[in-house]
């Protein structure tokens, strides 16, 4: 599966340009049930509900951050390699994607 992909599945299933406020503040309460859901982790319980809250709150983050950038056509394939670069020269790193693969 790749970024393209999930980019392509959202618009088909819930793409509107006019709802990027909408999506901001879906995206804003998914990171706040996805600190709740880590903040649990923090007290005794078992621990695959926690493992399993937090899977499900990191497909809803991705999810609404892939939504709003699909209403600004915004292709993440391209972006992320560019944008790992200046990272790498803005925190003096060395890794780069192409060492990943």
């Amino acid at each position: 599966m790749t970024i393209e992909y999930l980019q392509n599945y959202i618009k088909s299933k819930d793409y509107s340009p006019d709802k990027k406020e909408l999506y901001f503040m879906k995206l804003s309460e998914e990171v706040g049930e996805l600190a709740r859901a880590m903040r649990k982790d923090l007290r005794p319980a078992k621990e695959g509900q926690i493992k399993e809250t937090v899977e499900e709150e990191l497909w809803d983050v991705i999810y609404y951050a892939l939504a709003i950038a699909n209403t600004y056509e915004i292709d993440l394939e391209k972006v992320i390699p560019a944008k790992e670069k200046l990272n790498n020269e803005k925190y003096n790193t060395s890794i780069t994607f192409g060492d990943m693969l």
